[in-house]
């Protein structure tokens, strides 16, 4: 199973980027040091890494560890293009210079990560027609210059944003140019918005150009509709976990990215309080459920 796939770990179950209260005290240094004892071959940047290109790189190659990509905050149907572009554009220079191919792209108009309301009915934000054509055609000419670079674009579709539901990324993905736009597919985020992560896969598996695999909590995450957690209120509780501590059928995803010869990374990626869930411990926990359920 698999060929041509890399699995790396994100470091959000060490430090929490959003919420820095959680993980403050653990180093960038400690992170990247026990993603590479779990036995991963790469990470995502994060808000504790080096932001210079030759300092981060040295410390990922004492490690044997590489930089998969990174998390860009598109504002396509609130801001400006030039804008989105010109952060884009730096974004890539840095990617470029630690040896990434990949960007995962957001849109964050009116995202409630950071919003002390319920992220579901009503509240989930929605875009308008107009803003839809402003991020299709942003995220096409942003993707184009990604591909003349060597980079694919890959947009997440996430919680408490405008593209959440399978609708919504599906709407996306058939207004965009699969030459310069590809799916950044997270289970977690599509088992969460009540889809099914493994149809999901399926429908979108020739426009897949990265994975974070995100297991989550059954229990929590009807407490979490039942009682209109915001975001981070989410994350808090333990909606979410590594893969196989939860209620995603990832054998039925592993075997869909194989069967169309998925090439890219796999990273694991759970969003979770480290004094609750000991970070170096669960990566190993991840790391053995994916060996013995992936074979890699």
């Amino acid at each position: 199973m698999f060929q041509n796939v890399k699995l790396g770990i994100a470091p959000i179950g060490w430090t929490n980027d959003d919420m820095p209260q959680l993980g403050g005290d653990l180093t960038f240094e400690q992170m990247i040091s026990e993603a590479a004892l779990a036995g991963f071959q790469g990470t995502e940047v994060g808000g504790k890494f080096p932001t210079d290109s030759k300092t981060l790189k040295k410390a990922l190659d004492l490690r044997g560890i590489a930089i998969a990509s990174q998390w860009f905050s598109s504002f396509l149907c609130s801001a400006p293009y030039e804008e989105n572009e010109k952060a884009f554009l730096a974004l890539l220079d840095f990617l470029e210079a630690v040896g990434a191919n990949r960007v995962n792209v957001c849109e964050l108009t009116r995202c409630l990560f950071a919003e002390e309301c319920s992220m579901f009915g009503d509240n989930k934000p929605i875009a308008t027609d107009e803003e839809w054509e402003k991020l299709c055609d942003g995220l096409n000419r942003l993707g184009k210059i990604a591909a003349e670079r060597g980079f694919k674009l890959c947009f997440h579709h996430h919680m408490a944003t405008v593209v959440q539901t399978l609708a919504e990324t599906k709407r996306l993905m058939e207004h965009t140019d699969p030459r310069y736009v590809y799916l950044c597919y997270d289970t977690g985020h599509f088992t969460f918005s009540r889809e099914d992560a493994v149809g999901a896969a399926k429908l979108f598996a020739s426009r897949i150009g990265h994975v974070h695999l995100k297991d989550m909590r059954a229990d929590k995450m009807e407490q979490a509709y039942k009682e209109g957690f915001k975001f981070r209120k989410a994350v808090l509780e333990g909606c979410f976990t590594i893969p196989g501590d939860g209620c995603v059928d990832f054998s039925a995803v592993f075997k869909v990215l194989d069967d169309v010869k998925y090439e890219g990374w796999l990273i694991v990626e759970a969003e979770q309080d480290p004094s609750l869930a000991n970070p170096f411990e669960y990566a190993l926990m991840a790391r053995k459920y994916i060996r013995e359920t992936a074979g890699i």
